[in-house]
């Protein structure tokens, strides 16, 4: 087998699959991909102004239900995480990140400007080799104006 052809000696180290999922699912919902939400939070819980939501099936309708999306299939907006503190327990198989999420919004009649901003705090497990959701828990702490982003914008408090 020549060198070219041969399988990394190294695995993608966990903490990078940890960061990898953390960005995957901004990608995902800036590209409004729910199914793809769905699949990638599958064995997860996700809470946020709500009541815990579990499942992927039920994730994906949650955020169908929940996000305005537009003629490009998008919500027009782009998820910024920065901040990202992962802490990784190889031998158990875990891992725990803290994030912040600032979300930016632009449509036609709304120039570019930041709807929202929060925290992230998640938990991973690895099955089989790969790094897994198992709980995100989103925290937003700013509001601006997210008429044109949330079905039923929550008050501001």
């Amino acid at each position: 087998m020549s060198a070219s052809t041969r399988m990394p000696a190294d695995p993608v180290p966990s903490h990078r699959a940890v960061e990898n999922l953390i960005a995957r699912y901004a990608e995902l919902v800036d590209d409004g991909d729910f199914a793809g939400l769905g699949a990638l939070l599958a064995d997860a819980t996700f809470t946020g102004s709500g009541e815990p939501v579990i499942g992927g099936d039920a994730i994906e309708k949650m955020f169908r239900d929940t996000l305005i999306v537009y003629a490009d299939g998008t919500p027009r907006t782009q998820h910024v995480t920065t901040n990202v503190a992962i802490e990784v327990d190889e031998q158990a198989g875990t891992a725990v990140s803290r994030s912040y999420v600032t979300v930016l919004q632009a449509l036609p009649e709304l120039p570019l400007q930041p709807i929202a901003g929060g925290r992230y705090h998640d938990r991973f497990e690895r099955r089989d080799g790969q790094w897994h959701f198992v709980e995100r828990r989103v925290r937003i702490t700013l509001v601006g104006d997210v008429s044109r982003h949330l079905r039923r914008a929550a008050p501001q408090r």
